[in-house]
């Protein structure tokens, strides 16, 4: 809920024009600890003043940074990475407490995102372009790379900063110039990677932070200055977020909400495999868009639903600063509170509970947002449970007889982001992926989540756009 700043309590701040500013804005957000409920700070909901601002100094920017010779950039990103690698432990700390993810996972989410920086100092080469000789009589034809302008980003609270550094690196190493509009829930670990921007020396105007709702959002969609906007996040606000930036002629993406699945065959390493879907389905509790939420035992392998079951007990549920912790808290009250009430769903559209999560006590943390892992079986595909994102350390089982069946269920899903396959059999893993309609395909790994030079894509449901710079993973 929005309100007035509160007096004594830290503010986050805006960059605009290469200066930290104090906003001056009367709606303001606390940013809780999951694990405590403790208010870390408030983060303002800037002004249309503010945001005019910030887009005025990435547009003045643009001028002089598209002609910033090459070399230059990449010396930009080469301090960055070194800087991120300096700042870990202090960034990952902040992550933690503000989102709720152990420091094992917090360290992933900055460490994915730090790949993407060492990816973007490769742009001597990624920003070649072609050249053919006699297309016609004497005739040449060439392409140039050149930036397209002021670029903006909305990120989501689940990867504060991992999913930033997917999108504002490669766009202003290009020679772009960047507005960034970071969760309002947890931006206390993206602000601290922008200060370490700031410390590499990139120069005023070409990274902008503002923070806020759906009116910042609907003016990053609106603002003429706006060439292209990535996206991360909900189904609903992506689709608002491509649909209004199109009709105002930006190049959008959004990649939006997931239903993954893993196919268990009878063949599958039944250790790897079981201790595969624990890992995905309840790591960083279940709120990762490449979690694995689904599993589909096919044939003879529903034989092992009781030891999955067994396996699922055994993660160590408690606050993400606790040394050991497996599955921290959920996000928010809010997410908890939907979270009971899809497990209750399930309950009552007949899946079968065989491990219930929501009586998990956790010593010491009494207030916190915590849900244990959850196993329902017998799961149907009409069920609120498979229908609807869960986000949530929350694994569904559903049995099938054979690998055909399996695709077909699969490929009828409306959100095609990931799947994976377990199996030994060369000839079935072949098959499926060639048939499943999936933008993302694991043989026998869980996650199938590329690295930077390679796409991150999705089919149907999950994305809406095009892949960004030259297919590649940036978002």
């Amino acid at each position: 809920m929005n309100a007035p700043a509160q007096a004594g309590v830290a503010t986050v701040k805006l960059l605009i024009n290469g200066k930290m500013v104090e906003s001056k804005s009367t709606e303001w957000r606390p940013i809780v600890n999951p694990a405590t409920q403790e208010v870390l700070a408030q983060v303002p909901f800037a002004t249309k003043a503010e945001v005019d601002a910030a887009m005025a100094a990435a547009a003045e920017a643009f001028k002089t940074w598209k002609n910033t010779p090459i070399g230059a950039r990449i010396r930009i990103m080469l301090r960055l990475q070194a800087l991120i690698r300096n700042n870990m432990e202090r960034v990952v700390a902040v992550l933690t407490a503000e989102q709720g993810k152990t420091l094992a996972d917090a360290q992933g989410d900055v460490f994915r995102g730090l790949e993407v920086v060492e990816h973007a100092c490769s742009i001597g080469t990624l920003q070649q372009g072609e050249f053919s000789e006699n297309v016609a009589a004497m005739v040449d034809t060439y392409t140039l790379r050149q930036p397209i302008g002021v670029c903006a980003g909305i990120t989501p609270f689940n990867f504060p900063a991992m999913i930033p550094l997917w999108m504002f690196p490669m766009a202003i190493v290009f020679g772009n110039t960047f507005v960034l509009k970071p969760s309002e829930q947890d931006p206390l670990s993206t602000m601290l990677l922008v200060e370490l921007v700031l410390e590499a020396g990139i120069p005023p105007g070409v990274l902008n932070v503002v923070h806020g709702g759906k009116e910042v959002v609907d003016a990053i969609c609106t603002h003429p200055d706006i060439k292209a906007i990535s996206f991360v996040g909900s189904t609903a606000v992506g689709t608002h977020v491509y649909n209004l930036g199109s009709q105002h002629g930006k190049r959008v993406q959004s990649m939006m909400s997931t239903k993954n699945h893993a196919v268990v065959l009878p063949d599958a390493h039944k250790e790897q495999t079981l201790n595969a879907l624990v890992g995905a389905g309840f790591g960083a509790a279940g709120q990762r868009c490449m979690a694995t939420s689904v599993s589909v035992f096919v044939g003879e392998s529903r034989d092992w639903l009781p030891e999955l079951v067994e396996k699922a007990k055994t993660p160590k549920v408690n606050a993400g600063t606790v040394p050991g912790t497996d599955v921290g808290p959920v996000f928010s009250k809010a997410a908890k509170e939907r979270i009971l009430g899809l497990i209750e769903a399930g309950v009552q559209d007949g899946a079968k509970l065989l491990l219930d999560g929501r009586g998990v006590k956790v010593s010491g943390y009494k207030s916190g947002n915590f849900i244990g892992p959850t196993v329902f079986a017998g799961v149907k595909t009409n069920m609120r449970v498979y229908t609807q994102e869960i986000f949530s350390p929350v694994l569904c089982v559903l049995e099938l007889d054979t690998l055909d069946e399996a695709i077909t269920l699969v490929n009828a899903n409306p959100i095609g982001n990931g799947v994976g396959v377990f199996t030994q059999s060369g000839a079935a893993a072949r098959k499926f992926q060639s048939e499943i309609d999936v933008g993302q395909v694991g043989i026998n790994i869980p996650i199938p989540v590329p690295v930077p030079y390679f796409s991150f894509t999705g089919s149907r449901g999950p994305k809406l756009g095009d892949l960004g710079p030259y297919g590649k993973q940036v978002v």
